[in-house]
């Protein structure tokens, strides 16, 4: 017979990880400029499309992480 445990479900430690990425989204002065450009792109933009990147690379750590 196979042995077949409940996924495991609830609240983990590694869904802190997604604080940092969230609180840096939501401070704008940090990012709010035009210079440094990068690719022709002002500051303000290529820095929140890394921070979708980021935020996708780290959903799939902590996906990976807690995954029972």
């Amino acid at each position: 017979m196979e042995n077949h445990q409940p996924k495991r479900g609830g609240w983990s430690w590694w869904y802190l990880i997604f604080i940092g990425v969230f609180l840096v989204s939501l401070w704008v002065p940090l990012y709010n400029r035009v210079d440094p450009t990068f690719i022709g792109l002002p500051f303000f933009y290529w820095f929140q499309l890394l921070l979708i990147l980021v935020g996708a690379v780290l959903t799939a750590v902590v996906y990976f992480a807690t995954e029972a």
